[in-house]
């Protein structure tokens, strides 16, 4: 297996240290970005005492000027960045009707406008090398929709919209672009959620549980071998069957 560098945006949380850890399985080298620089040393000493080697570099994925400095910095430290796992988000829950324009940019800014900054800092160098893989992980509830989420769902449904526009634009030159849709995951945001809210969460799900971010990561790999080469501008729901729409 060819080793490529790869970047995951949001790698520190739950999800993403599962991506970070499976592609750094499959012999690929790794980064994530930071924001918190002391957060992100401390994430990156616990990978490293696990046997993972992480490269972090500084950037907030909602500015675009921070992602052209972080990219330029990683290609620097690793080489041309391969593969692209756009993980980055953030919620801000309220009703629409209480929602401000700050909660609704903030979501917009990290979830959807970070996938325009990152992707467009490394697309032109996939399509001069022939070959690439980006994955957008996306949610349950950018199909469905949600309570309180109205800010979170347009991103995320807007993040598959994305998929498969790059897909058809960029087929013919060996870049695949998909998108991964998780339902709940047992992370430390969802585990923190009070039981009995949890347990009617689980009761809706008809495999009866969470799911887990190593599982996620399975269905991201999934899209990034070589072997799926000709799979571009899919959706892979992966939510215990809660929502299964075409």
């Amino acid at each position: 297996m060819t080793s490529r560098v790869t970047l995951v945006t949001g790698g520190t949380g739950g999800i993403g240290t599962a991506i970070c850890k499976r592609l750094h399985d499959a012999g690929h080298r790794v980064a994530t970005n930071y924001r918190d620089e002391a957060r992100g040393r401390d994430w990156q000493a616990r990978m490293k005492a696990d046997g993972y080697d992480i490269a972090l570099v500084q950037g907030d994925v909602a500015s675009a000027e921070q992602c052209d400095t972080m990219i330029r910095q990683l290609e620097t430290d690793l080489g041309p960045v391969e593969i692209l796992v756009n993980n980055a988000g953030i919620t801000r829950d309220t009703t629409f009707h209480k929602m401000t324009a700050q909660q609704w940019q903030e979501v917009i800014d990290t979830n959807l406008n970070s996938v325009f900054n990152v992707t467009r800092q490394v697309i032109e160098g996939m399509r001069e090398r022939k070959w690439g893989r980006i994955v957008q992980i996306s949610s349950i509830n950018g199909q469905k929709g949600q309570y309180g989420q109205a800010n979170y769902a347009a991103a995320k449904a807007g993040m598959h919209g994305f998929t498969i526009s790059l897909a058809q634009e960029n087929a013919r030159f060996g870049i695949t672009v998909n998108t991964v849709s998780p339902g709940y995951i047992g992370t430390d945001m969802v585990m923190a959620v009070p039981e009995q809210v949890r347990e009617k969460i689980i009761a809706q799900i008809p495999t009866g549980r969470l799911g887990t971010p190593e599982e996620i990561a399975y269905a991201v790999g999934f899209f990034l071998s070589e072997e799926a080469g000709w799979i571009t501008g899919a959706n892979l729901s992966a939510n215990g069957g809660q929502y299964m729409g075409w």
